[in-house]
């Protein structure tokens, strides 16, 4: 089967969920008319569905190759990254005043939605380099962003993010790396990290890696951390390409996905000769690399759209084409094609229902963020309450949405040839990164929930309830969500809110899916609903309404059970 990249479904959610027109109404934005976003999500579905998709398979079987020192990328994906620096793909949202279009990060969103669908190991390249943008954007210093900014927009160089060591994995102020000023303003780095994605390849000019480090006599912990930029080739003052930097790839992980995406172990400053420059201020690096994290978070929680909607479209192509067994409540004894069948109808339906569920989220998230950048009020904090929940639910339900889709394969599903097995593969690890989603789900009760008091949650909740008037269980769950909320905020532990944090974030991720399914399901209602798209959109909105957020409400027990029973139980206890 081929991939064929969602434009219909992305049109409909920039134009109901996101507000495209809305934000186009900006000057800043106003680039991005109805003709401009058409060309666009049509323009980067064929691309994607033409270049990256291909690639796929060579990706997952062959992957990146450590070769004497440097990364080389599979058969293809030289010329295809090549084709994508030139089609301007990398350059949507980029600052205008540094090469890049100035057209709203939903858009970016959108290319990276069908990018990813079509091969998410590739499409780690530039999500990674839209971060390393964003940090210099904010705080890079004019030479920086002169010098660095025009070819990162462009994706002509790519950029990656340097956190993880070997003893420091989520905890980030554990890392040991070393910055020594140089005296020229520069400094030396020195130290490992690990589990870098794109840390090395072949497919661009140089790469820019953000990395986390400490100066001499720094504090103890997070405060102590500064943020440095180390190219992979130093470059000059004229912009010009110089000799290579003491960076070294120790080695790339044999991962269980992802194959296309080569995860490094990298050395820097082992001849003692690695140049950085610091970025922002001296201990501000926690700053400056959150800015990226969030972007990035919100990029990973796309990452589970992404490869539902690849596993919802193989789903579908096998089980019309399967043909095993009578319909058991068919008045004919012939076979038919297992789409038939009510249990894959079950598996199909919840795998169509959930990735529309799940898009809406991450492109209501997007359009919060360009919200935020034209200085709306309220808008950041949504973005702040919505990137859990996005990045949480959204890689949770990929991650389910593609064992189903192994499921509806059967047998089949299990061999490496149908490629079911790769999606699922690939998407485990979008729960790990970026904080993984029990650290997620902490940020939502350890600190979204108490911004302006808790009224920031609660009034997201009553909006949700008021809009619900229709639907039962939706308003139900609202009302749930508001209860456990107060229960964190006024009596509960703080082990006893982490204890619940992880049941918490999918009861509000839900709740909001389920009111954004809402708002479709009236749009499509109002568009007269007649259209093939149309009446699978009402049969979708309706599904996850009914079936799927009523499933949540369950969760309300587990989100207030406390931490008792989990240690009622030492250490060793557990082991027996």
């Amino acid at each position: 089967m081929s991939f064929t990249a969602p434009v219909t479904e992305q049109l409909f959610v920039l134009k109901h969920i996101t507000g495209i027109q809305e934000i186009a109404a900006h000057e800043r934005f106003a680039d991005a008319t109805p003709d401009m976003v058409e060309a666009i999500v049509g323009g980067i579905g064929e691309f994607a569905t033409s270049e990256f998709y291909p690639l796929r398979r060579i990706g997952d079987t062959v992957g990146a190759r450590l070769i004497d020192g440097d990364v080389k990328m599979p058969d293809g994906f030289v010329d295809a990254y090549k084709a994508y620096v030139a089609n301007g793909w990398g350059s949507i949202n980029a600052p205008a005043e540094h090469g890049g279009q100035g057209l709203p990060y939903s858009l970016t969103t959108v290319a990276l939605d069908s990018l990813g669908a079509a091969s998410m190991g590739f499409a780690l390249c530039p999500l990674l380099t839209l971060g390393a943008i964003e940090a210099l954007a904010h705080h890079g210093s004019a030479s920086q962003q002169k010098l660095f900014l025009p070819k990162l927009a462009t994706g002509e160089w790519t950029g990656t993010m340097n956190l993880t060591e070997p003893q420091a994995g989520s905890d980030v102020g554990a890392l040991k790396s070393t910055a020594t000023p140089r005296g020229d303003g520069t400094y030396q780095i020195r130290g490992t990290k690990i589990f870098i994605s794109f840390g090395d390849h072949d497919m661009a000019d140089n790469i820019v890696h953000l990395v986390l480090a400490r100066t001499p006599d720094a504090p103890p912990g997070t405060k102590g951390i500064s943020l440095f930029l180390v190219p992979k080739y130093q470059v000059g003052a004229d912009g010009a390409i110089g000799g290579r930097n003491d960076v070294k790839v120790v080695s790339i992980e044999h991962k269980m996905g992802i194959h296309a995406s080569p995860t490094c172990v990298l050395a820097f400053g082992e001849e003692g000769d690695c140049i950085g420059e610091l970025i922002g201020p001296e201990f501000g690096g926690m700053r400056a690399m959150f800015t990226m994290m969030n972007n990035a978070r919100l990029n990973v929680g796309l990452e589970g759209v992404q490869i539902a909607e690849a596993a919802t479209q193989k789903a579908i192509h096998f089980a019309q084409d399967r043909v095993q067994s009578a319909r058991a409540g068919g008045t004919s004894r012939d076979s038919v094609a297992i789409i038939e069948h009510p249990d894959v109808r079950r598996m199909l339906m919840r795998m169509k229902a959930g990735t529309q569920a799940i898009r809406a989220l991450s492109y209501c998230a997007a359009g919060h963020v360009d919200r935020a950048t034209l200085g709306i009020d309220g808008a950041q904090e949504m973005v702040d309450l919505l990137t859990p929940l996005a990045k949480t639910y959204g890689t949770d339900m990929g991650t389910e949405i593609a064992s189903l889709g192994v499921q509806v394969h059967g047998g089949m599903g299990f061999i490496e040839e149908t490629g079911a097995a790769q999606l699922y593969r690939d998407i485990r690890i979008a729960a790990i990164y970026e904080g993984t989603n029990g650290i997620q789900a902490a940020d939502l009760v350890g600190r979204k929930l108490g911004m302006r008091g808790g009224d920031a949650v609660r009034e997201h909740l009553a909006r949700i309830g008021q809009d619900a008037s229709e639907h039962a269980a939706l308003k139900a769950l609202a009302g749930a969500c508001t209860e456990v909320a107060e229960w964190m905020l006024s009596s509960a532990s703080t082990d006893d809110r982490l204890a619940g944090s992880y049941a918490f974030t999918t009861m509000m991720a839900v709740a909001t899916c389920g009111d954004l399914m809402a708002r479709q399901l009236r749009a499509a209602e109002a568009e007269g609903g007649d259209t093939p798209f149309l009446k699978a959109k009402i049969a979708c909105c309706h599904y996850y309404l009914d079936v799927m957020v009523p499933e949540a409400l369950s969760l309300k027990g587990s989100a207030m059970a406390g931490a008792d029973l989990l240690y009622a139980l030492d250490a060793d206890g557990l082991a027996v």
